[in-house]
């Protein structure tokens, strides 16, 4: 598709605009206008002594819709918006999608929600997001309650607090979907690299240690994400987080999470080293409890490997435990998703991630047809699902985060 951007400076909302509704398409933009056969949204700011005109026109196939707004005092941040009126409306005319996110392209509805609650109070803020920002009633009530339970937990922060998040970008095999900066530890140069890798991170935690004591800075928390960490022996374990204690002030820290991650790296030893040093909050990542579909993705363990590494660690005192589940992973069903909610519900860990599957270009999996979201709603369905049921269950949105080409234009939620 290609995206004809005249006259204006709003090419990355624009953009984005398109993304949402056209996820997987090959788009290209365009600064002059030239006739094509292919498809294409026109969009253009034409500006005079009376107003200024906002147009955007759309075809997609045998499908055509134009749309024009305009505004009488120009401004970067009102010209920015008629503009995606403008757009969301071809789009939405040509494809009959509705997002239930309307407008919002970006990463951190919650992030925007907290600073309308500031200007507008709670009732402005949910009324700016479904009547200005067209999000949908049920995304708007999610947005809010992510806001206000963050809250309390943000405001303890100072100007000089700092979180500190440690990479280890390796992993026991590549899932299909996966588009992280990552290494299969299987592979010849992988295992080469990796411990010049850890010897190097560790010098660069000692850098980064004295930076944050010459600043007075505060450690509020610590995550060690990956790749898969639970890839490191005990005793690179052990390296690492001495590094860390070594290196920072850890009376102020209020949370250390290791992910520990896939079944197939979680032993007693591993996750005994973890509980002895400190660490009060593990990730055990099944993804699905569907043998069928964690095959599919490229997973070297089993569902009940998972469930049996989850047993595992609560032989210790983890204060949290974590597991994520994918929506939308290939194979996978609607109901076969509702079950793997219904095992994570029963194992009662303490936190439960839901995310969307992204369909990233960098990954091995990658969408096969250019179609508009609207013709799958499985994911959607998946998602209403976890809400329903985790609430049930007694659990509360804390944390959330969007991608770009996730299947069904859905969130990550925590």
């Amino acid at each position: 598709m290609i995206v004809f951007i005249l006259d204006h400076k709003f090419h990355f909302e624009t953009e984005n605009l398109c993304r949402l509704f056209f996820p997987n398409a090959d788009i290209k933009l365009s600064y002059e206008y030239k006739e094509t056969t292919d498809d294409f949204l026109y969009t253009e700011m034409i500006s005079s002594e009376d107003a200024i005109v906002l147009k955007a026109r759309i075809k997609v196939g045998e499908s055509c819709h134009e749309s024009e707004l305009t505004i009488d005092e120009y401004s970067d941040e009102a010209a920015e918006y008629v503009l995606a009126l403008c757009v969301y409306e071809c789009l939405q005319k040509v494809t009959g999608y509705t997002p239930k996110w309307g407008l919002l392209t970006g990463v951190r509805p919650s992030k925007l929600m907290s600073k309308l609650i500031d200007q507008y109070g709670q009732d402005g803020a949910r009324a700016y997001f479904i009547h200005k920002l067209l999000v949908s009633e049920q995304k708007t009530k999610l947005a809010s309650t992510v806001c206000n339970v963050q809250k309390p937990i943000i405001d303890k922060n100072t100007p000089k607090s700092f979180s500190l998040y440690i990479s280890i970008p390796f992993c026991p095999s590549r899932c299909s979907y996966c588009s992280f900066v990552s290494h299969s530890i299987t592979s010849a140069n992988a295992k080469k690299l990796f411990p010049e890798y850890l010897d190097k991170l560790i010098e660069e935690l000692e850098i980064t240690g004295k930076i944050a004591k010459d600043n007075a800075l505060i450690l509020e928390s610590v995550y060690v994400g990956g790749g898969t960490p639970g890839i490191l022996s005990a005793e690179q374990t052990v390296k690492l987080i001495n590094a860390v204690k070594d290196n920072f002030e850890m009376s102020p820290c209020r949370e250390f999470t290791f992910e520990a991650g896939r079944a197939d790296v979680t032993t007693f030893e591993k996750l005994s080293v973890l509980s002895e040093l400190g660490v009060d909050r593990i990730s055990i990542n099944p993804q699905t409890f569907d043998n069928s579909v964690l095959e599919e993705i490229g997973r070297k363990h089993t569902a009940q490997d998972a469930i049996e590494a989850y047993n595992c660690a609560r032989q210790f005192d983890f204060n949290s435990i974590n597991m994520d589940l994918i929506a939308g992973l290939p194979s996978d069903t609607v109901e076969g998703f509702k079950s793997s909610i219904d095992t994570a519900i029963s194992l009662k860990p303490e936190n439960i991630t839901v995310h969307s599957l992204a369909l990233k270009r960098s990954s091995n999996l990658v969408a096969k047809d250019n179609v508009s979201l609207a013709q799958d709603n499985s994911a959607d369905k998946m998602i209403d699902y976890a809400n329903e049921a985790l609430s049930a269950a007694g659990y509360v949105p804390y944390y959330m985060y969007r991608q770009t080409r996730c299947v069904g234009n859905l969130e990550n939620v925590g």
